[in-house]
């Protein structure tokens, strides 16, 4: 046998194995339910990993709900895009990040507001995703209860899948969720000079 062939017949082996692996993970999961997922972390990408998984909702038939805690910018492309499919429900409830802000009062007003029609949404079985966008900075801050939010959460209809996106999860939240995804910064273009570009930060 060629040395190749050799190659070819080991990888044979370790895929089977493999698949055997991973077959009998699938056929372990029987439930089918609304995942509760959180993207966190210090790195890039966040939002934008929240925001890919409405494509991939309305994709499957589904309504989507999105709320945005702190963010006040109305210019953003994910928005611009989004606001035109008619399965998508798109707000804008914050007034800025706090360093821009500079009134604790008025952002737990804001975030309290925001968390109201949070809360609607989670009540309604037709939305099959909700992404609550830097909810994670006004549970860090305090602007929301965390055991309110995560019973919330933990009460909206089965099937509804929820994505929290935003820095400093709170323990509550990482361990109510069923997914946690933690965005670990290596590099970033910001700290090199380079703006913020249309595009790829907003």
């Amino acid at each position: 046998m060629t040395e190749s062939a050799e190659k070819d017949a080991r990888h044979n082996e370790r895929m089977a194995r493999k698949k055997a692996v991973v077959d009998e993970k699938i056929a372990q999961a029987t439930r089918q339910q609304g995942v509760f997922l959180v993207n966190t972390g210090n790195g890039k990408g966040k939002s934008s990993a929240g925001f890919g998984l409405i494509a991939r909702a309305i994709g499957h038939g589904q309504t989507v709900g999105v709320v945005q805690f702190i963010k006040g910018r109305s210019d953003t492309g994910e928005e611009a895009f989004w606001r035109k499919q008619h399965e998508v429900q798109w707000h804008v409830m914050g007034e800025g990040f706090t360093w821009e802000t500079q009134d604790r009062q008025r952002d737990i007003e804001k975030a309290q507001a925001a968390w109201e029609v949070a809360r609607q949404m989670l009540k309604d079985e037709s939305l099959g995703l909700l992404v609550f966008d830097e909810l994670n900075i006004a549970l860090k801050y305090g602007y929301l209860d965390a055991r309110t939010v995560v019973d919330d959460i933990k009460a909206r209809p089965r099937m509804q899948h929820v994505v929290v996106t935003g820095r400093g999860a709170p323990e509550l939240l990482l361990e109510a969720a069923d997914t946690v995804t933690e965005m670990r910064l290596e590099k970033h273009a910001f700290k090199a000079g380079i703006q913020a570009m249309p595009g790829m930060e907003f």
